[in-house]
């Protein structure tokens, strides 16, 4: 084809999971766990479906735009990023926001380094804009050489570094102190830092939007705030990169619902702190099963609300992954890298939820 732009030509497409629980009836979902997109197991704050019913009576909108501004919204974000409004933007996803990042910040040809192996969606983001990706992988057990990442920014020189904290799919986790350091060793460089699942891990970076220029955080509420249909995703940055990003940002492109659910969700911050802590009990007990059940079976506890695990050959993992999705048990296989070939994610849910896949790898095993 002759009319697709040049870049999009030869482009590696970004691989999708199984979608299975779209085809089936609404009252037999729940025989579906869906653990392969890292989306919340349980629905979001109850506070979400009353706001919802409250605007399906209020049908004088429906033809209409959404607000441009939505001030109530962004006094929620303020309120708990602890950061003022003229540092926060919001989006329809951080999916689109990465889109306009993208767009905003980085220029036909210019290099862009991700730390990986790491969410793929965001390489194919700036393989479609023009860029040109280049990888710092982690070593090969999945730790972290700061030494040699360091040198791979000093030999690339990247318009910008891509880091997912904590990372997607190996969990790990970099400090607050790590991050501030390479804002100061490499100022002309442009850090984004993606904290998709920041509220699992419990720390962020957020506060550095206000000290340095060189550094952009994405956040979403598809995970913690169980809002992943809704598609709200926001920006953390200094004025002037939200005033930069804002000249491009379609302010419509979030629909009212989404907006409405997003500031009950963030009015209900008690309920989505308990789920996060009803999810790292269930990884610690998992996991905790798994050594004992499948000892050849290394796992990756890591921050986020999922654990990556490695099997000793390909083939096996694959079978399980088989056998899992015969239970009606879908899990991520891992493609992007040759590092994770054995290696599957698997979201970590309710204790509930994980017993019956713990149930599940026990028949496997037997």
């Amino acid at each position: 084809m002759k009319f697709p732009n040049k870049y999009l030509r030869n482009l590696k497409p970004y691989r999708l999971a199984s979608h299975k629980i779209w085809s089936v009836a609404p009252d037999k979902r729940n025989e579906i766990l869906k653990l392969d997109w890292n989306e919340a197991t349980i629905p979001p704050s109850p506070h979400v479906n009353e706001r919802i019913m409250q605007l399906m009576q209020e049908p004088g909108f429906f033809n209409l735009y959404p607000t441009t501004l939505d001030e109530e919204l962004m006094e929620a974000l303020a309120r708990y990023t602890e950061l003022p409004k003229s540092n926060i933007q919001y989006f329809g996803s951080s999916d689109v926001l990465h889109e306009y990042i993208c767009k905003v910040f980085v220029s036909v040809g210019d290099p862009v380094m991700i730390m990986g192996p790491s969410y793929d969606n965001f390489r194919l983001t700036c393989q479609a804009n023009g860029a040109e990706v280049f990888y710092s992988n982690y070593k090969e057990d999945f730790s972290f050489d700061s030494e040699h990442f360091e040198n791979d920014i000093l030999t690339i020189e990247p318009a910008m570094v891509y880091i997912c904290n904590p990372n997607n799919p190996t969990g790990n986790l970099h400090s607050k102190e790590y991050v501030e350091h390479l804002l100061t060793e490499f100022p002309d460089t442009l850090f984004l830092i993606d904290e998709a699942y920041c509220e699992f891990a419990g720390m962020s970076v957020k506060d550095l939007v206000l000290k340095y220029d060189n550094l952009l955080v994405s956040r979403t509420m598809s995970k913690a705030f169980a809002l992943a249909n809704f598609r709200v995703g926001y920006l953390l940055a200094s004025q002037d990169n939200i005033q930069f990003i804002n000249k491009i940002r379609n302010p419509k492109n979030l629909s009212t619902f989404a907006q409405q659910a997003a500031i009950a969700a963030l009015n209900d911050t008690g309920y989505m702190w308990r789920y996060v802590e009803e999810v790292r009990e269930a990884k610690k007990l998992f996991l905790s099963e798994l050594a004992t059940v499948a000892p050849t079976v290394a796992s990756f506890a890591g921050h986020g609300n999922f654990s990556m695990l490695q099997f000793p050959s390909v083939e096996e993992k694959k079978a399980m992954i088989e056998w899992l999705a015969n239970h009606n048990i879908f899990v991520r296989e891992l493609t992007q890298s040759a590092l994770v070939e054995r290696c599957l994610r698997i979201t970590i849910g309710t204790q509930e939820q994980m017993q019956r896949v713990m149930d599940v790898i026990k028949e496997f095993y037997a």
